[in-house]
């Protein structure tokens, strides 16, 4: 079976178990699940039952799929997402926002845990992607017959949307939230970065670091689905004073900074 009848028989069964006409998709990143308490939920399905769906590995990523009604608008929210550090290929990184895409939406919000390179920027701070690097050696589009699915040279002039972007400051100036804007560098992972890689993401003006949602807005971009991404800032990455790292406390932090990004979505949700 092709990559093409597979995708077909996952957005199939999810249109037989209710997922119908959604308006917006949401993935949610590192910490960040409680979006899902403010969700009217209509259907829930775990990955695992998802015919050809890849499985979330991650310990604090949940797997499973939600649909239901945010902000008025219906949603289909991937709770959990897949990252290339666990060993899935980037056909399988990708494969819910081709998915959701599959199943009608029309606008792609994006949120991810990321280290903060630019060093005004502090811990618990949330930046809005303007735009990104792509350090992970590969792309979600390099694959036999990814033309089947549109155009593999995808143009990147601008992977965020102008409109969504202008429509999230307007939310965060009203809410009075605190929100720097960026370019976010990805890269593989899972190890983080060394004091000599952080300088030369310093050196390549980038804002912030992650391991995700990059191969993600490739894939909306093949796709024409405009997107947008927001990053809690769960680290910060000063090279001349770098301390071990502890995940506990960027989970914490992340968990900290989640009130400002469920109000960013849900108010932004209104407005598209």
């Amino acid at each position: 079976m092709n990559k093409q009848q597979q995708l077909q028989e996952s957005i199939l069964f999810l249109k037989e178990n209710g997922f119908t006409n959604p308006e917006i998709g949401v993935v949610l990143g590192t910490g960040l699940g409680k979006l899902i308490h403010e969700i009217s939920i209509e259907k829930e399905i775990a990955y695992s039952e998802i015919p050809h769906f890849p499985e979330a590995t991650v310990e604090f990523h949940s797997g499973k799929l939600i649909f239901g009604k945010l902000s008025g608008k219906k949603v289909v929210v991937m709770s959990g997402r897949f990252h290339l550090y666990e060993g899935y290929n980037s056909w399988e990184v990708t494969y819910g926002i081709r998915t959701m895409h599959g199943l009608g939406i029309k606008n792609l919000l994006i949120s991810n845990a990321a280290g903060a390179i630019n060093l005004n920027y502090k811990k618990g701070d949330l930046m809005l992607i303007e735009d990104h690097i792509n350090l992970q050696g590969s792309s979600p589009l390099a694959f036999k017959g990814a033309n089947d699915f549109g155009n593999i040279f995808a143009d990147m002039l601008e992977p965020y949307s102008k409109y969504i972007n202008s429509k999230i400051v307007e939310v965060a100036k009203k809410e009075n939230i605190k929100l720097h804007t960026g370019v976010y560098a990805s890269v593989l992972g899972p190890q983080l970065e060394t004091r000599a890689e952080y300088r030369m993401l310093q050196i390549l003006e980038t804002d912030a670091v992650g391991m995700s949602t990059v191969p993600e807005v490739i894939v909306a971009k093949q796709l024409n689905l405009p997107c947008a991404a927001i990053s809690v800032l769960t680290d910060e990455c000063d090279p001349k004073n770098l301390q071990p790292v502890n995940i506990a406390e960027i989970i914490a932090i992340a968990g900290e900074a989640e009130p400002k990004m469920i109000t960013l979505f849900k108010e932004v949700i209104k407005k598209l």
